[in-house]
């Protein structure tokens, strides 16, 4: 699916950019003038991130996103969780609405006491509480939670979302560009959502072409809550200087204000591409591997 989003987006781009249109305007045009962002705060291990949601505040972001735990164990101790808590009651503190991914961390025994824990909080969005793959154990929790739950980056097509918005486990669906079949099958899954009265928050923690396309789909459907950035990204930190505009000609296209990103006038996707600098970063860079946790026994843990 990830080939064929690339070629999809592609497309888009190409015949977009022969009529010199941005995108959004062969999806049925703007229904909004500017989209929404959170951006990340925090790593794989979550710890002091006071620092790092005032300088998300100062950048004029509302909301940010931060992994909720460490791994976890299938059944582990309470008290384990209660940094997750104490960890958003300080976001909010400072001013910012946050989502927490529990990233399928969490097996159903410490997804629902956390669950229960963070109500009184009221995040934004718990995200993947549990994974997709146990919809007995998420409707289980989608009945015990006033909590909206978001998921659907593992969800690839249609057919796959389709279940869960017909069973009701999902509040906002959060379709990934770049291996849910592009900006086609985007476009589906917003209008199936809607049918459904789920609303939309497309998953994007990846580079400036699968934000862009992200951002063409968000501007033109009614559904669309708010889009993941993955500008200062841990993923981008721990590479060194690469992050989210690093490869465009023109940064200021995605430029945040007040929280959100202006509709880019440009045609297609709306930003050029420093094709010099990807082939001099493709040239020194090492594959990305998948992390891996292990437990105090040995035992390999969800990341």
């Amino acid at each position: 699916m990830s080939a064929l989003s690339g070629i999809d987006i592609a497309l888009w781009d190409l015949k977009a950019r022969r009529l010199g249109v941005p995108i959004y305007e062969l999806l049925g045009g703007l229904v909004r003038e500017e989209a929404q962002v959170y951006c990340w705060i925090g790593g794989d291990r979550p710890a002091d991130i006071e620092e790092a949601a005032k300088a998300r505040k100062a950048q004029g972001l509302s909301c940010v996103k931060m992994n909720a735990t460490e791994d976890v164990n299938w059944l582990d101790m309470p008290s384990v969780l209660d940094s997750s808590v104490e960890r958003l009651k300080a976001v909010k503190a400072i001013g910012l609405n946050a989502g927490l991914d529990f990233h399928g961390r969490l097996h159903r025994p410490m997804a629902k006491q956390l669950a229960k824990a963070l109500e009184p909080h009221r995040p934004l969005f718990i995200e993947e509480p549990i994974l997709v793959e146990h919809p007995e154990a998420l409707k289980q929790l989608a009945n015990m939670t006033s909590i909206p739950i978001a998921l659907g980056e593992r969800l690839y097509h249609r057919w796959d979302v389709k279940k869960f918005l017909e069973d009701g486990l999902i509040d906002i669906l959060q379709p990934d560009i770049a291996h849910a079949g592009g900006i086609s099958e985007t476009k589906r899954l917003a209008n199936m959502a809607e049918a459904y009265d789920v609303a939309i928050a497309p998953h994007c923690p990846l580079g400036p072409i699968a934000f862009a396309a992200s951002l063409q789909v968000s501007l033109s459907v009614p559904n669309f809550v708010i889009l993941e950035m993955s500008l200062g990204m841990h993923y981008n930190t721990e590479a060194g200087d690469i992050d989210l505009t690093t490869y465009l000609k023109d940064p200021s296209v995605f430029a945040i204000q007040e929280g959100y990103v202006v509709a880019p006038t440009g045609p297609g996707l709306g930003i050029e591409i420093d094709e010099a600098m990807v082939r001099k970063v493709a040239a020194v860079s090492e594959p990305w591997q998948c992390k891996e946790f292990f437990g105090p026994d040995g035992s390999i843990r969800e990341w």
